[in-house]
């Protein structure tokens, strides 16, 4: 196994959609970006889901800026379907901002991300959040069953994650549910809801997989490009320097500072016996000395500066494990419409 009121136009606030009448187990979180033609199909298809599973559940919709008939095609389905809940970005935000806006309205114990195109079917939703509801995982991510673009690419990237962060699943960049709480931890910075189950897993949450079919895409075009390549290999690299030296970033700086000190400390000594030994100097030894000197304070000296900020951020979450449990929000105690529970 592989963790509402009247709505606003087009703002960056979220509004919750109409009052609810419980708690659902599990919250999926859908962002879409001009998918009016696959919206009405994929809400039929959870709402097939309603009774049919052991849980309940809520659909929450985040419109990210579409500008095609996105917003009219969810008024509609929201006044048709109890459990669709529907939030509004003005402009594109991206996947991240739009899984942070609904985590904040979102009423579920479990979340599930999953994108409306279409190419993962709502009825493979149970397969994801069970082992979580069961208590046997704490994050579980869909393993893609099938071919599909840029194969060649995504099968790099899950290399490469596996290699720097020792996370043994195979597909890191798919559909996966995890538990409320895992949320409320994570630094959802633009982009980079691809790494949440690295973040998760270094943080002590227990992750795991299952096969999850996916299908071509019916209607709409990818929203994935060439020129996002570039941006998620610095996206990997920031992710795995703030895990392995966020917290000691001497580990970081110092050591190559000292290197880059030793270099033009013994390049200093060859150039001193160059100089007065054989009577000669030799002006791009000088040059190597300087920098490598300069180079290395400089190192140090970042170094000093990070572990400041790294110890502000340990008393940060030092303080946050003192303090009391924040106080419910009014829109969590409201109730939910959810799917009922089977009997």
């Amino acid at each position: 196994m592989t963790t509402a009121g009247v709505r606003e136009p087009r703002n960056e606030s979220s509004t919750p959609m109409e009052p609810r009448r419980s708690h659902p187990d599990v919250s999926v979180l859908v962002p879409a970006k001009d998918e009016a033609d696959n919206l009405p199909e994929f809400i039929r298809l959870c709402a097939d889901l309603v009774g049919a599973v052991p849980f309940s559940f809520e659909v929450v919709v985040v419109d990210d800026g579409s500008r095609d008939a996105t917003a009219e095609v969810l008024e509609r389905l929201r006044e048709a379907h109890p459990f669709l809940r529907v939030i509004s970005h003005r402009r594109q935000r991206g996947i991240a901002d739009a899984l942070r806006s609904a985590g904040e309205v979102a009423q579920g114990d479990v979340y599930v991300f999953y994108p409306a195109d279409l190419q993962y079917l709502p009825a493979d939703i149970p397969a994801l959040v069970t082992p979580i509801l069961s208590g046997e995982a704490d994050i579980v991510t869909g393993t893609r069953q099938g071919k599909y673009e840029k194969a060649f690419v995504s099968n790099v990237y899950n290399a490469l994650c596996r290699r720097l962060f020792g996370v043994k699943v195979e597909d890191l960049n798919s559909v996966k549910a995890w538990r409320r709480e895992i949320q409320h931890g994570l630094p959802f910075r633009p982009d980079w809801h691809r790494y949440m189950v690295v973040v998760a897993a270094a943080d002590g949450w227990r992750v795991t997989s299952c096969p999850v079919p996916l299908y071509p895409r019916s209607a709409g075009v990818s929203k994935f490009g060439w020129r996002r390549i570039p941006i998620g290999v610095l996206d990997l690299l920031s992710v795995w320097f703030s895990l392995r030296f966020g917290r000691k970033p001497m580990l970081f700086f110092g050591v190559f500072g000292a290197i880059l000190f030793a270099v033009g400390l013994l390049a200093g000594i060859v150039a001193l016996v160059l100089r007065f030994g054989y009577g000669f100097g030799f002006r791009p030894l000088l040059n190597l000395v300087e920098t490598m000197v300069i180079s290395g304070i400089s190192l140090f000296g970042f170094g000093f500066v990070g572990e400041m900020i790294a110890g502000f951020g340990e008393e940060m979450r030092e303080l946050s494990r003192r303090l009391p449990p924040a106080p419910e929000s009014e829109e969590r105690d409201e109730p939910a419409p959810a799917a009922p529970r089977r009997r």
